[in-house]
């Protein structure tokens, strides 16, 4: 059984970053999932894929991973791309760059 930790990154959907300072232990599927004849959803005959361990830091999922026998890949976070800034700075008087309008 193998597993994957990793910090999540924020969603799309919001400038915030709420949840994205855990990590999260998530096991990998060890069978390709399959479509339903019935119904044509995907589905899987294990549970464990619906598994997300949560912990605060990354010692903690790591030791919780070799406790349990778990063969853990670590993925670490990418550095963010953007420095914040404030929107009074497209204000200022000693601009590096000028208006273009």
């Amino acid at each position: 059984m193998s597993a994957r930790i990793y910090q999540p990154s924020k969603t799309a959907m919001s400038s915030g970053v709420a949840k994205t300072k855990e990590w999260v232990l998530e096991f990998a599927a060890s069978k390709p999932r399959r479509k339903d004849p019935l119904t044509g959803w995907n589905s899987a005959d294990e549970t464990q894929t619906q598994v997300r361990l949560k912990f605060d830091t990354l010692e903690a999922a790591q030791a919780y991973a070799a406790s349990k026998g778990i063969a853990a890949r670590v993925d670490q976070p990418r550095a963010k791309k953007r420095a914040a800034k404030s929107y009074s700075d497209n204000f200022k008087f000693d601009r590096v760059s000028p208006w273009s309008h």
